[in-house]
């Protein structure tokens, strides 16, 4: 069946959990995709989920060699990103990946010379910095509501006996806390704030042995090997030459409890867990300069649900009309080589400088 017009023919490679949602919005919510096709390394789970959405359930090859379809949306753990993507750019299809765009820098950067000289567009997840909560976030600061930033902090916990025995890709390479969650925290800062120029960080792995805590898990009370990071503990110069830090626990308990603040002269912004879409935004204005009260500006701006691939639909709208798209290689580019420089910074002991800037 030929593509319908202002519409991209689309299909996902990888049938997991995060699969669902996101097959889910492309099909219901965002009308500039059609979505065609899915696979997965075992055929029955590409099966499943084709009969769960009325889709064909194929081999990646075959997608790969059908000339109607033009966009791949790569949902299979980090390690594998690469080779697909790498596929898909050279059999001429527009790629968007979940996070991160590979497991290590040199890779993602081929992948962006690929794509410039084929001429196709590559975009990569985190999306959530174009819902409502993070965009409110950034109106709120475009208004001067906090006046001139200063500083920010970013704090967030997570169990990784727990994450990481529920889900077994965290104990692949490219899957540790920062990889895997401080990549949100960090897509937002630069979606707020621009690209960073530098990090000097602490990194470490509590325990490289872990006891699997999910209950619901056939391996529940068995050892597994999680050989991440499992805490981060940054400080980030920005290219504006403002300065946070980032903390990263994932030594502590299940309960999240995201801690996002941006400092200004005139007031301090509180921002909701960035692994979200929409939460709530608080503007906490300078008590003593005046007699506002910390109040949530309404913008009523879309997406406060998990609207997961909205950066996939940004991506089509762009190919339709050959304009830009948010959730772009260039940025997804600079958020990796930040998570690398603080790794190598990790290991230095010393201030490491991002190499990249974000190009969009």
């Amino acid at each position: 069946m030929a593509e319908q017009k202002n519409r991209i023919k689309t299909a996902v490679a990888g049938c997991g959990a995060i699969s669902e949602i996101y097959l889910k919005n492309m099909i219901e919510k965002f009308d500039n995709l059609e979505v065609a096709a899915c696979c997965a390394r075992h055929i029955e789970s590409a099966k499943k989920r084709a009969g769960q959405f009325g889709i064909c359930a194929c081999t990646y090859e075959e997608i790969l060699k059908n000339s109607e379809i033009r966009l791949i949306v790569i949902l299979t753990p980090v390690p594998t990103h690469y080779l697909l993507i790498r596929k898909a750019l050279e059999a001429g299809k527009h790629v968007y990946t979940e996070k991160t765009m590979t497991a290590q820098l040199s890779e993602a950067r081929e992948l962006l010379k690929l794509a410039d000289e084929k001429g196709l567009y590559l975009g990569a997840a985190p999306d959530t910095f174009l819902g409502s909560g993070l965009q409110s976030a950034k109106k709120a600061m475009e208004e001067g509501l906090i006046g001139e930033v200063t500083s920010f902090q970013i704090a967030a916990n997570r169990n990784l006996d727990y994450q990481a025995g529920r889900f077994a890709f965290l104990r692949l390479p490219g899957s540790g806390i920062c990889y895997d969650y401080g990549v949100y925290y960090l897509t937002a800062i630069v979606e707020l704030l621009g690209p960073v120029k530098g990090a000097f960080a602490m990194v470490k792995n509590r325990k490289e042995f872990r006891i699997n805590a999910d209950r619901d898990s056939e391996e529940y009370g068995t050892e597994f090997h999680y050989p991440g990071e499992s805490q981060v503990t940054a400080l980030l110069e920005m290219g504006s030459g403002i300065t946070g830090n980032l903390m990263l626990n994932g030594d502590s308990i299940e309960r999240d409890l995201s801690v996002f603040y941006i400092y200004g002269t005139k007031g301090i912004l509180k921002l909701a867990n960035p692994d979200c879409f929409g939460g709530k935004v608080e503007v906490i204005p300078d008590g003593v300069h005046t007699s506002k009260r910390p109040f949530v500006p309404d913008y009523g701006l879309p997406y406060s649900e998990n609207s997961r691939g909205l950066g996939v639909s940004e991506m089509a709208a762009a190919i339709l009309c050959g304009g830009e798209h948010p959730a772009n290689k260039e940025q997804a580019y600079h958020v990796l080589d930040v998570i690398e420089t603080i790794m190598k910074s990790g290991k230095s002991g010393g201030f490491e400088r991002v190499e990249s800037g974000v190009l969009s």
